[in-house]
């Protein structure tokens, strides 16, 4: 333990949690936002100083301490400097009150908690007010994604044009969730997840303030569970020192965490790889045994999937600091030897598998079946490779001469073969054998005389037609002409489109989306166009939902109504009258219009609404 930490044990201090005990209090502090600073640094240079903030990105990264420091740094004032700097290297007058949260003219609210229009009501009556002792009353909203649509609309106003003394500063998660109107009037800035070897450095120099023993790979491993979060990555940090007793080990933050050993994982990857299924079983058992989650295991198998995809395009990753010397020696073993083909294909049952794992009650179970289906798969042939030998045609096999084709991970695989002299068709039949791979035998069957009618001519059948999707609003018409409404409204609600192509739909959901949904989409789109679909869920945030887009549609619309000149003076010739809807006329409506010759019926006098 550091000589701060023991002396504030002596004089019975509180401890501070690491993440609050080394929270950034100045723009140098930060980590992996480099281009943020960059743009602010620049700003204060040319004097061109916003009125309002969005500050958005992930759990830990930084939100709120960011706009603490930016609120400091509007209101810096020393003896020598006194006027907004993003230089605080020496305490100002306000940045002690501001970086506790104290500060008078720095108001921080939580949005999630104050959600109503009555609480922006209050902010607006507040910022005619000039500030009490500062240079600027900053106003700083979290999470403000939480509020309402009536809150929205009653800041608008303000936010364009506040008073020369007031800033505004929002931080989000939900980026989608926020308004474009509020989003316009502000300079945004996305905060980045900060790369592992960023977080694993901060956190040997933490371990070395702290005087805490550490060894590489259980920083290694703690980096890597933040997922890029800071603060998560100093809540697991402090979590393994005291389960190690003032020293982090690999073993202690595995055995937290309950990871299963990287070099475990990759042997397992390895046994899959090979096609043993039995060998495959007895790791992934071992591991669970040994206190691993089932979903945790297959997760550990697609990170280390999806790192020799990568390694094979871009060999220099395997110099990542994160990684351990095995993911980086043999993963650039296995990326020379397994092809991109296998790899996605593994990739796909493995998240199919994870997701099975999870919604099962019997999670241990469900993952052996995955790892079977993996095993088995690994030594076949994928669809592309199996049509085009069947196109080209295969030499005939005769007994032991024939040659196996050697597929990936070592697994031989024999070709499928016909009997040109004899025209009697050589079956291949793939049969287990004990040692969990796959044996093969030739079955010679004999042509089948033809019944009579078969010997007529027959009509060829009619092909099904295959309808193109080529979009979620494509999927959502076909719902509309089959009036399966509930669909369609689960669809626009609940579907973020990540990436489509014919025959493949990778789709991210909401929260609130029902669990059947993936199925009820395969199923659907395999009825209504004619072909199989692969609908797989992806890591991926992806676009908004045709319902946001609607939303923000009508939304547009309405405020182009309203700045419409003949609209306004309606507006103002009728008292109490209203915009509820904006409708675009067709061609044919447009035609009718216009044309004299037909009757158009007047409107009403008591008509009140637009």
């Amino acid at each position: 333990m550091s000589e701060a930490g023991k002396a504030d044990n002596a004089d019975g201090k509180a401890y501070r949690v690491l993440a609050r005990k080394y929270r950034p209090a100045s723009f140098s502090d930060l980590i992996g936002q480099e281009p943020m600073v960059r743009t602010l640094t620049n700003a204060f240079a040319a004097n061109r100083i916003a009125q309002a903030w969005m500050l958005t990105g992930v759990r830990g990264v930084g939100k709120t301490t960011t706009a603490r420091i930016l609120a400091r740094a509007l209101n810096y004032k020393t003896p020598d400097i006194d006027r907004p700097s993003i230089d605080l290297a020496e305490p100002g007058e306000h940045c002690k009150a501001i970086m506790e949260g104290r500060h008078v003219d720095v108001i921080e609210m939580d949005a999630a908690s104050h959600t109503g229009i009555d609480d922006i009501r209050e902010i607006i009556e507040q910022v005619r007010y000039a500030p009490v002792s500062a240079r600027y009353k900053v106003y700083i909203i979290d999470e403000v994604h939480m509020l309402s649509t009536q809150a929205f609309n009653g800041l608008l106003k303000t936010l364009e044009e506040p008073p020369p003394h007031v800033k505004f500063i929002f931080a989000t998660t939900e980026i989608r969730k926020v308004p474009i109107t509020v989003l316009s009037r502000c300079q945004r800035f996305d905060l980045r997840r900060v790369d592992a070897g960023l977080l694993v450095e901060h956190l040997r120099g933490i371990a070395g303030k702290e005087d805490v023993a550490v060894e590489d790979e259980a920083m290694a491993m703690v980096a890597r569970a933040a997922e890029g979060s800071v603060r998560d990555a100093l809540s697991i940090f402090d979590q393994a020192i005291a389960h190690g007793a003032g020293s982090v080990s690999a073993a202690a933050v595995r055995a937290m965490l309950g990871l299963a050993d990287r070099a475990r994982v990759i042997d397992l990857f390895e046994n899959l790889m090979r096609g043993d299924v039995a060998a495959a079983l007895t790791e992934y058992r071992a591991q669970y045994d040994g206190g691993a989650d089932p979903a945790v295991v297959l997760t550990d198998l697609a990170e280390f999937n999806h790192l020799v995809t990568r390694l094979r395009f871009v060999p220099e990753a395997a110099q990542d600091a994160a990684l351990t010397e095995d993911e980086r020696t043999r993963g650039v073993e296995f990326s020379q030897r397994l092809s991109v083909r296998v790899l996605s294909r593994t990739w796909q049952m493995l998240l199919k598998g994870i997701s099975e794992v999870q919604g099962s009650n019997r999670p241990v179970s469900a993952g052996e079946m995955v790892l079977i289906r993996i095993a088995h798969a690994a030594s076949l042939p994928t669809l592309d490779e199996a049509l085009k030998s069947m196109e080209d045609g295969a030499p005939a096999l005769s007994g032991r001469g024939s040659a196996p084709r050697i597929g990936n991970g070592g697994a031989a695989q024999p070709a499928p073969a016909m009997s040109a002299a004899s025209g009697a068709a050589v079956a291949q039949h793939r049969m287990p054998s004990s040692g969990g791979g796959q044996a093969m035998r030739l079955v010679e069957t004999s042509p089948a005389p033809a019944p009579e009618s078969l010997t007529q001519p027959a009509e060829p059948e009619p092909e099904p037609q295959i309808v193109p999707v080529r979009s979620l609003e494509e999927f959502a018409t076909l719902a509309d002409a089959t009036r399966d409404l509930a669909f369609k409204v689960q669809l626009k609600r609940c579907v973020r489109l990540v990436r489509i192509e014919p025959g493949k739909l990778e789709v991210s959901l909401t929260d609130d989306a029902p669990k059947t949904l993936l199925n009820d989409m395969t199923t659907r789109l395999k009825a209504w166009t004619g072909r199989n679909w692969f609908v797989s869920l992806s890591r991926e945030t992806g676009g908004r939902t045709m319902a946001e887009v609607e939303t923000d549609k009508r939304e547009t619309a309405l405020l182009d109504a309203r700045s419409d000149p003949a609209v306004a003076a309606i507006l103002s010739r009728f008292p109490g009258a209203k915009i509820i809807d904006v409708r675009i006329p067709d061609a044919a409506v447009a035609e009718t219009v216009d044309d004299p010759s037909l009757p158009v019926e007047p409107a009403g006098e008591d008509d009140d609404e637009i």
